[in-house]
């Protein structure tokens, strides 16, 4: 869907990113990963032209970015930005109608969908004739999100999208970030500085360092074959929860016990998830969690003790 061949921004004599190619596929959630000033934002604004490139390719889906004019392109993409970008003086309806105005939508249409978004990303109606500074800030990133995604472009670029929330919000709509299904449909380009949030929200993480990507890979990857020491290093002082985001039920399923009977109110996960969140609703009330395996159809049912001792026994087959 995206392909980035030797692209380069410089400003003066600093190179802000410097002779970097990669792909996403389509449906991929690719995270760029780095301290400030590694050159991860002025990436992701390059893919859209809002910053023009200094040499490089972009193509997206087969479409040469430079070919199109910069307007039209980015009525194609879906952008939110880290403190929202939402216009003060217009309401929460009239923010997120801008593009579908632009597009030429009919009332009902833009009304049909706007409707359809709130409930899936947990918004009242109630909330269409407020101001951004009469929400929560939740509630505006949930808003901007509903704006990006209301054409329902294929692409999706994401500017440090929940940086500016507290730690209780930012967890809480991850989580929605994940179920969400309008998501699961879309091409992402992500930038986060935030190391966890890439291990739980990317399917691969490109890692930048003064304007280049050091390594891109899956979460495991990177934490279990480090390519160099700024790799090992970076991820060093995190290690062990990374770990457990970046080992999945899948990794450790025949190392789980088999289910004999399982009780109706069961929580299902399927193997795609990580141990951590597993770990996460097993401290809680739930005793246990049923796990089933999307290519056999196989019920586990685990406990906390069990989940632990299995991902203990597959530490156990991994590089020192």
């Amino acid at each position: 869907m995206i392909r980035v061949q030797n692209l380069s921004k410089q400003y003066g004599q600093t190179m802000a990113v410097d002779n970097i190619s990669f792909e996403v596929a389509e449906g991929d959630n690719l995270i760029l990963l780095g301290t400030s000033g590694c050159g991860k934002t002025t990436t992701l604004k390059m893919l859209n032209r809002l910053i023009e490139p200094t040499a490089g390719k972009i193509w997206i889906g087969g479409e040469d970015v430079t070919a199109q004019q910069p307007e039209l392109l980015r009525q194609n993409i879906g952008y939110v930005l880290q403190n929202n970008g939402l216009f003060p003086h217009y309401t929460v309806a009239d923010n997120i109608a801008i593009v579908p105005g632009l597009l030429k939508w009919d009332k009902e249409k833009t009304q049909n969908r706007t409707h359809e978004l709130l409930q899936k990303l947990h918004l009242s109606t109630d909330l269409l004739s407020k101001y951004p500074a009469q929400l929560s800030g939740g509630q505006q990133q949930r808003v901007g999100l509903a704006r990006a995604l209301i054409t329902n472009a294929p692409v999706l670029l994401m500017d440090e999208p929940f940086g500016a929330l507290d730690n209780i919000t930012r967890t809480k709509i991850q989580e929605e970030f994940k179920e969400l299904d309008e998501l699961q449909r879309k091409t992402i380009v992500m930038v986060t500085h935030d190391v966890h949030e890439a291990f739980e929200l990317g399917n691969r993480i490109a890692i930048m360092d003064k304007g280049q990507i050091v390594q891109m890979g899956t979460p495991a990857q990177l934490l279990f074959k480090p390519e160099n020491d700024f790799i090992r290093n970076f991820l060093k002082t995190q290690r062990l929860q990374l770990e457990l985001k970046a080992i999945t039920l899948h990794d450790v399923w025949y190392s789980l016990p088999s289910a004999n009977n399982v009780p109706v109110a069961s929580l299902e996960l399927d193997t795609n998830e990580n141990i951590w969140r597993a770990m996460q609703y097993l401290k809680g009330d739930v005793k246990h969690i049923m796990i089933k395996s999307p290519q056999t159809n196989e019920v586990k049912l685990v406990t906390f003790e069990q989940l632990m001792a299995a991902y203990h026994q597959y530490q156990n087959t991994l590089p020192a």
